[in-house]
């Protein structure tokens, strides 16, 4: 393997003080040097996510002690690395869930929040991984419990975390019913492995729940919408079941809602977010799905969808598809290699 060159400056995407896509724009800067814990990833490809659309706004300013650079995920090869670092060495190929600064020639990132790439994968479909597996795997197995032999609802199915839910819940013997706003959307859900794909443009996804589980209800649910749906996902829910909520795209405000039902049915209400978790929780995670994950990417049996990459010098227009919403899957930004 060639090793990468020895540069002493590196691109990057800055987009502060926040606001539309003229705010993006290359800039140059010293290539950083890893800290002890670190490693040096010289990027070849990096995922663009929903939260770096808000940060780029200035909507999710991130954590003081994070890179203000936009990107939350990446793929590449290890330039160099920290003197206390283990498992890695220069060479190797890893894709990882960042502290910010993906979108840039060069990132340095926590060697516990590395994985390598699974085998048969490129740059693009590594880079595509960290952000919503690691999402996945904390929220729905995590703080859901989601078990083999029960259902889980995930809405947003097409969305790169939905679909990445839809391929686990399946490896791990659950029923999956998917949420998706068209008949193209629906089916992708449908090719992605989810049993039950609904049109929440075309019908009532509640009334549509009830009837798949014959009155039932289910055991998780994983919400990227947020207040809108809030009453709706508690009646959708069986005795004991649990709401995992993950963002906010329909906004923060619920409904008035019967709050007795939380009790009568033992239900729970829970979320999280990512980028705030420590980085010994995050190095927690990482391992957990090298050992249950990883070896189903290897195998095949798990492969994210990638919708379209863009050049780093069009970050704009990887952005303003996004904001479009029309896309399946992921969106990459090629960067190097």
């Amino acid at each position: 393997m060639t090793l990468v060159p020895d540069r002493a400056r590196m691109r990057y995407v800055e987009h502060r003080p926040g606001g539309g896509l003229d705010v993006l724009r290359m800039e140059t800067a010293p290539r950083p040097a890893p800290g002890d814990r670190d490693v040096l990833i010289q990027v070849r490809a990096a995922g663009v996510n929903r939260p770096d659309i808000e940060q780029r706004k200035g909507a999710y300013p991130p954590p003081a002690d994070a890179d203000p650079v936009l990107g939350l995920e990446v793929a590449g090869v290890v330039a160099a690395v920290g003197r206390a670092v283990q498992g890695w060495k220069v060479g190797d190929k890893v894709c990882a869930l960042t502290n910010g600064g993906g979108y840039a020639d060069y990132c340095a990132v926590p060697f516990g929040q590395c994985l390598p790439w699974p085998d048969g994968f490129d740059a693009e479909e590594a880079a595509a991984l960290p952000e919503n597996y690691f999402t996945v795997w904390a929220n729905v197995f995590g703080l859901g419990r989601l078990t083999a032999g029960e259902t889980v609802l995930v809405h947003g199915g097409t969305s790169g975390i939905g679909l990445a839910a839809i391929q686990l819940g399946r490896a791990f013997d659950a029923r999956v019913i998917a949420t998706a706003g068209s008949p193209a959307k629906t089916q992708a859900c449908r090719d992605a492995g989810a049993d039950v794909a609904i049109d929440y443009a075309r019908e009532d996804f509640v009334e549509a729940v009830r009837q798949h589980t014959q009155e039932r209800g289910v055991d998780v649910i994983l919400d990227i919408v947020g207040g809108p749906y809030f009453a709706r996902n508690l009646a959708c829910l069986a005795p004991g079941g649990r709401l995992v909520m993950i963002g906010f795209m329909g906004g923060y405000q619920a409904e008035p809602f019967d709050v007795r039902q939380i009790v009568k049915r033992r239900l729970t209400v829970t979320g999280s977010a990512m980028r705030p978790r420590s980085e010994a929780e995050k190095a927690a995670i990482a391992a957990e799905l090298g050992e249950r994950v990883w070896p189903l990417l290897s195998a095949g049996r798990c492969r994210p969808r990638i919708q379209q990459v863009f050049a780093l010098d069009d970050v704009g227009d990887a952005h303003r598809a996004m904001e479009q919403g029309r896309h399946i899957g992921k969106i990459v930004l090629k960067i190097s290699g």
